[in-house]
């Protein structure tokens, strides 16, 4: 369905009260990083989607004061990693509450140089390898969407975000 009055004046919620009702949202926590000419950045982000299987795409939205945004724009790749409910040290280093550790220092964990150059978590639970397929700005994020290269998993239980905090997820 086409929005057929995009440029008419929209009513929108509060951002206070839509902060506090996605906090009832229960998240994958993800590190994406990035690696080429413009650097090594990793992000932790909360906003990861599968787009589409043939092809197979993925997106993921960064808050466009991240200097990762930059970094993946102009690598033009980026690797999203998937973290395990054992790995919440390695979300907050790159959610830049790192505790014994510097904010966004790799060495917080083991990593691999993928296909396209993005560092890949040798111990994610899965990895989703890409070349930027197309980005959109989107509010205060920038929206990338990636063509995957390559897809790693590995079973174990995943890390997720919910009611502001870590949360492991168990089955009913």
């Amino acid at each position: 369905m086409t929005a057929m009055f995009r440029n008419a004046p929209m009513p929108h919620e509060n951002p206070d009260r839509f902060i506090a009702a996605m906090a009832g949202a229960a998240t994958q926590v993800s590190v994406v990083t990035t690696d080429g000419p413009s650097g090594r950045f990793g992000v932790t982000v909360s906003a990861f989607s599968s787009v589409s299987a043939e092809p197979p795409l993925v997106l993921v939205c960064i808050n466009r004061r991240s200097p990762s945004v930059t970094a993946i724009e102009a690598n033009g790749v980026f690797c999203v990693n998937l973290l395990g409910d054992d790995q919440t040290e390695i979300a907050n280093c790159f959610a830049g509450r790192p505790g014994d550790v510097t904010p966004y220092d790799f060495s917080c964990a083991e990593w691999e140089r993928a296909a396209t150059t993005a560092p890949l978590l040798s111990s994610a639970l899965a990895s989703f390898d890409c070349h930027i397929e197309t980005s959109y700005d989107a509010g205060t994020h920038r929206i990338f969407i990636g063509r995957v290269a390559r897809a790693i998993s590995q079973d174990a239980a995943p890390l997720a975000f919910s009611k502001r905090t870590y949360q492991a997820l168990r089955p009913l």
